[in-house]
């Protein structure tokens, strides 16, 4: 099932076109990366989607619902914009109680103290908001974003200026609920939080989608060739040598040592045939490491500025 696409979406201002002609469909239940330099498009694209802005041409459904017809879905989208604002006087859950009477819902008080709780904001849900750190306050955002249980969530920075403990657990949360069936709409300048987090990634560019898929299709994409690192048992001077040569049928380039050998190869179906080698050979393998491309080695390799990502 499509939780949103969009086609041939156009926004122009004036002269100068944002968004050109993007096409593209996200799964339900998936975790989604939308990324690309500043200015590619990525706000424009994201206020379209949700109602803030209105397309120069084209279309787009969202949790089966025309762009014209948002009305009839609005309750079901969570959105967290990478800043939010509060009311300073107001506690967390005196937030919580707010908007969910803004959105009609009928939310006991120990359902919303859960929802802080699940952001790690239990010890400060009474603390009025003027105190909040930025992190806290993100957290804050989150929960807004889920009293409403969406069944698409647009996350734009959840863990920008939140401490180490927090980035994790934020992951966590959003692991559970895409687990239970939310689709998570991600942009992030942490391009390993990205890769760790996301079932597919589109990486936009001057207003189009210049690549999109898994981690595993981008690689096959942009890496010319994937490193393998070898611990093994120690081996001598003859081994080592036969090793080179028959081994050099296989392999793309190759270093062997007495404990340790490097191998480059062109497809990761080489790997278990380098394995099935060694062992053949009687030569214990105790670790093998592969170095694959990282997301930000694709930034790199399109192009694309890791700083503005």
């Amino acid at each position: 099932m499509i939780a949103l696409r969009a086609t041939n979406l156009t926004k122009q201002y004036g002269n100068k076109t944002v968004v050109n002609n993007l096409n593209l469909e996200i799964t339900s239940g998936s975790i989604f990366g939308f990324l690309g330099q500043n200015g590619a498009g990525k706000s424009t694209f994201i206020n379209m989607i949700t109602g803030l802005v209105r397309p120069t041409s084209g279309t787009f459904e969202i949790l089966g619902a025309a762009g014209n017809s948002l009305n009839d879905v609005r309750t079901r989208i969570g959105v967290l914009p990478d800043y939010s604002t509060f009311y300073e006087n107001f506690t967390a859950l005196d937030h919580l109680k707010y908007f969910s009477k803004v959105l009609g819902l009928k939310l006991t008080t120990e359902e919303l103290k859960n929802v802080l709780r699940d952001v790690q904001l239990e010890e400060a849900m009474n603390t009025k908001t003027k105190n909040y750190s930025f992190g806290m306050k993100k957290k804050l955002g989150i929960a807004q974003a889920l009293i409403n249980k969406p069944d698409i969530l647009f996350l734009d920075e959840p863990t920008s200026g939140v401490d180490a403990n927090s980035i994790l657990g934020i992951h966590s949360l959003i692991r559970k609920v895409a687990a239970e069936g939310t689709t998570i709409f991600l942009t992030s300048h942490n391009l390993d939080e990205v890769e760790k987090l996301c079932t597919e990634i589109a990486i936009m560019n001057k207003g189009s989608i210049q690549t999109k898929g898994t981690m595993s299709e981008l690689r096959s994409q942009y890496q010319k060739s994937i490193t393998v690192y070898v611990k093994h048992e120690m081996i001598d001077n003859e081994t080592q040598q036969k090793l080179t040569i028959e081994l050099s049928k296989l392999v793309k380039v190759l270093s062997i040592s007495a404990t340790h050998s490097e191998f480059i190869v062109q497809h990761e179906s080489a790997i278990p045939e380098l394995n099935k080698y060694l062992v053949m050979q009687q030569v214990n393998v105790y670790r093998l490491e592969v170095e694959e491309a990282s997301l930000e080695e694709i930034f790199l390799n399109l192009g694309v500025e890791v700083r503005s990502a």
